[in-house]
């Protein structure tokens, strides 16, 4: 199949990630299944994903499905990136990326002085202690063995060998400071061994694509961190699920079979559809070949050096700008446009950036367009997490 439309694709891509007026989500579980997870690593930007997806979300509505229904979990996954799953797709997940995310986080542990017998001793005591106490911060956890070595690179290995499990954070919705759990008491029923690595890989892969697609080979090995030779390989596994089209520019894209007709029969958005999503939104880090939705000059505003992309405004699926949210001395919306937008879309994202703006600061916002920013290349580490601090 070719000559589809790169629009097109872009089209049938955002109504899949519940993007569009018409698609937003009904089921906060469905909508996080339909995406390919959440990233977590920046605490807020699960809420804020949501928040751009889904008809109706209160940040209670999450939390209620992570710390108490417990239909959610956070285990580091692709990228070895710290991700929001379904319950039901915890254990393929750490069973395609253990081998990779395991010996990062050893090394790690060993690099701040952690030795092999220090681990071993300690994880075997918090192990006691949350059978006893429950869970517990990695401060509180420190406190009660009495220790003075650095026990964080301790409790992270153990999330990534399937011992513990994150929990609710301490301090609230745009925290990272976990309580830990054993996962074994956690989530009872899940099986972390009940597929093998290479199941677990073909089954990511090919989820990736049914959520992402259409895709690249690039973009998947980005998004997966598998090699190349392992994508070519899991592809050929699933050749009779995928298909290639090109679009007019000659691009080759993979993406399912069973999807073709939906994307042939797409319905073309009729209004001008605006989003503001936060750094590492699933939709803008699901791709490595950006220019489906971004023009190459303005690269170094939205990714830094590590690949990390900043918080984005989307004029119908394409990154049009920046937005950012500050609290302190005035609640403050920052935008800053790559180019000129019509009044009635500047509008729709000022009003869009205002809701926004509720939403995280819990309180009416100012709006300010900036006319410059540095670009994220030329910041230190840290910078994308406030693109426009200096604008």
């Amino acid at each position: 199949m070719s000559n589809i439309e790169i629009d097109k694709i872009n089209n049938f891509v955002i109504q899949k990630q519940h993007l569009t007026d018409e698609t937003k989500g009904d089921s906060l579980v469905s909508t996080v299944k339909d995406i390919g997870g959440l990233h977590s690593t920046s605490p807020t930007t699960p809420y804020l994903s949501l928040f751009a997806r889904m008809k109706k979300f209160e940040r209670t509505d999450l939390e209620n499905e992570l710390y108490k229904k417990k239909t959610l979990g956070k285990i580091r996954y692709v990228r070895t990136t710290v991700h929001i799953l379904p319950k039901d797709f915890i254990s393929t997940a750490f069973a395609a990326t253990k081998a990779t995310t395991e010996p990062k986080s050893v090394a790690y542990s060993k690099f701040l002085g952690v030795s092999e017998k220090q681990y071993k001793d300690t994880s075997q005591r918090i192990v006691s202690l949350l059978k006893i106490k429950g869970g517990k911060t990695v401060k509180q956890i420190k406190e009660q063995l009495h220790t003075t070595l650095n026990v964080s690179p301790i409790v992270n290995l153990m999330c990534d060998q399937g011992i513990l499990i994150r929990g609710a954070p301490e301090k609230g919705w745009k925290s990272n400071l976990h309580t830990y759990h054993l996962l074994s008491e956690y989530f009872p029923n899940i099986k972390l061994d009940e597929l093998n690595e290479e199941e677990a890989k073909r089954k990511v892969v090919e989820k990736y694509i049914s959520c992402f697609g259409p895709v690249t080979e690039i973009d998947i090995s980005w998004w997966t961190s598998f090699t190349k030779s392992q994508i070519k390989q899991i592809l050929n596994e699933l050749n009779d699920k995928v298909i290639q089209i090109t679009d007019s520019a000659s691009g080759i894209y993979i993406m399912l079979s069973e999807q073709v007709n939906t994307l042939i029969s797409a319905n073309q958005i009729k209004e001008d559809t605006v989003n503001l999503l936060p750094g590492l939104d699933p939709y803008v880090m699901g791709y490595k070949e950006r220019d489906r939705y971004l023009d190459s000059k303005n690269y170094n505003y939205i990714f830094d050096s590590a690949g990390n992309a900043a918080s984005t405004i989307l004029l119908n699926g394409k990154i049009v700008g920046i937005w950012d949210a500050y609290e302190k001395p005035n609640n403050i919306i920052k935008l800053f446009l790559f180019e000129d937008i019509k009044n009635k879309v500047l509008e729709q994202i000022r009003l869009s950036a205002k809701r926004v703006g509720k939403f995280m600061l819990a309180k009416e916002a100012q709006i300010k367009e900036c006319d410059s920013m540095t670009p994220l290349t030329r910041r230190t580490a840290g910078g994308v997490m406030t693109p426009l601090k200096d604008s």
